[in-house]
């Protein structure tokens, strides 16, 4: 199970986890919160339980905390992982390195770090893409991947058109916007709250107002509102990237799971063009955020998929 130790697992303190609100009861007696040096970047961690690895990686523009909800109950069967992209959160957020290989090779870093051979990938938005390198580019470490709520890999189907019709535009039309050169940054500062504000509104308006205000928090200052751009700023780099992995579907076991009132079906039927072996999920009334929106739901499905053999005695 382990690897070779390559980077350094410093403590990072009460910080992340203590400092974070509405946690559920206890989560600070299961889960703590790390700094791991990778050796190239430096990634924050939350991380608990025990059994088999389970990496959690977010989307955009979350961190670790969007999973807070499955962690409890996921740490009785896992030893969760629950990181910050680079870019994101606690993590470091260098000038360059967010595409989706670099990304990925970032978090087998975090892995051999920890010494987890083998692991399980669960992923929301940007993380989906993400995890979607990691089991393209290294198919011997992951075990199985749940992948959330984008219709498909940015670049691995085709591109849809320029002119969208009107309710998928409103939901697409930050990323030609976050990949625009400086731009944003002077019209988002100040006004992080309206532009966050409106993302999560028009992609399911299922998180409350206390989270939402955490994340932006999170971003307003500006090496860390340039960090959160960082994805949409390689998405060249990753269409190029998904395009050459689109050329070997997965072997890999892959839960497709959209949001009955976000994605819902494309996730699953753009999925079985890119992998062997897909699971279909539509998460009832939830919409794009659905770890947070649907826990329960999620910690069903993802017991099922995760660990098969429970599937009929480890709902709880």
């Amino acid at each position: 199970m382990n690897t070779a130790f390559t980077g350094s697992v410093v403590p990072e303190g009460p910080g992340a986890v203590t400092g974070a609100p509405d946690l559920p009861a206890g989560f600070a007696d299961t889960y703590t919160s790390r700094i791991i040096d990778t050796g190239d970047v430096r990634l924050h961690a939350v991380i608990g339980g025990r059994g088999p690895a389970l990496l959690l990686i977010h989307g955009w523009p979350e961190t670790w905390y969007a999973w807070r909800l499955l962690m409890p109950e996921l740490a009785k069967d896992f030893t969760v992982i629950a990181v910050d992209q680079r870019g994101a959160g606690l993590s470091d957020k260098p000038e360059s390195g967010y595409d989706t290989g670099t990304v990925a090779r970032d978090l087998i870093g975090l892995m051999d770090a920890l010494g987890h051979e083998r692991f399980a990938v669960v992923g929301h938005d940007t993380g989906f893409a993400v995890g979607y390198a990691l089991a393209a580019d290294h198919a011997d470490r992951v075990t199985r991947v749940a992948l959330a709520e984008i219709p498909a890999p940015p670049g691995a189907t085709p591109a849809p058109p320029l002119f969208l019709p009107r309710p998928l535009n409103e939901k697409l039309w930050h990323i030609p916007f976050n990949r625009a050169a400086g731009l944003p940054e002077q019209l988002i500062a100040g006004r992080e709250d309206v532009y966050f504000g409106y993302e999560f509104a028009i992609q399911g308006g299922g998180v409350t107002q206390e989270t939402i205000d955490y994340y932006i928090g999170l971003v307003s200052d500006p090496v860390s509102l340039t960090g959160s751009l960082g994805f949409y700023r390689a998405f060249d780099e990753t269409l190029a990237q998904n395009a050459e992995r689109a050329q070997r579907k997965l072997t890999v076991p892959v839960l497709a799971i959209g949001g009955e009132r976000s994605y819902g079906p494309h996730v699953e039927e753009n999925m079985h063009g890119l992998a062997e072996d897909v699971t279909g999920l539509v998460v009832e009334g939830a919409g794009h955020w659905v770890a947070e929106e649907a826990p329960e739901q999620m910690l069903d499905a993802l017991r099922e998929f995760l660990v098969p053999e429970f599937a009929a005695s480890a709902v709880r």
